[in-house]
């Protein structure tokens, strides 16, 4: 008997090369957004909701800031200052709670990020691995989809849109 254990390796950004619009993070993540979204358990049952207003900047040497500020639905209000610095595979990305920064990568209409998130839980904080994948729908309008895990097992997702605002069509 033969078993066949389909491996977790989920989409590759070549999966989307030629797939539009194309998602330029420089020209998307800029000027003020918003997003709203949700945040889901293990068992996918949405735990909160949230929307953001996120203001995105770049300078002269082509490093983008992109000011966040999230409020859920229990009133909690978050805030992250995402650093975008270029490399040679992407942007390095890194923000305060971010305590293992990420690559930012892109292909087509598709952007790829992985990295650990310090989140309060309980009393206290845990860290955990956020697989973040971003997908260009309109050049107005992104997708957002992150499967958070903990150990390698997933712990939860978070799903979510952002909006454009003031874009020249």
């Amino acid at each position: 008997m033969t078993l066949l254990v389909a491996g977790c390796a989920g989409p590759s950004l070549d999966d989307y090369r030629d797939a539009g619009p194309e998602l330029i993070p420089k020209e998307f993540f800029q000027g003020e957004l918003s997003a709203r979204g949700v945040v889901k358990n293990f068992s996918g049952k949405v735990i909160r909701s949230f929307d953001a207003d996120i203001v995105a900047s770049w300078d002269d040497d082509g490093v983008g800031t992109l000011d966040e500020v999230f409020r859920f639905n229990d009133g909690e209000v978050q805030t992250r200052v995402w650093t975008l610095m270029p490399s040679a595979d992407g942007y390095h990305a890194e923000a305060g709670d971010v305590v293992k920064p990420g690559t930012m990568q892109w292909q087509g209409n598709a952007i790829h990020m992985n990295y650990v998130l310090r989140v309060s839980y309980g009393d206290g904080t845990i860290d955990v691995r956020m697989d973040d994948w971003m997908y260009l729908i309109t050049p107005d309008t992104l997708i957002n989809q992150t499967t958070m895990s903990k150990w390698g097992i997933e712990v939860g997702e978070v799903v979510l849109v952002i909006q454009k605002h003031g874009h020249d069509s």
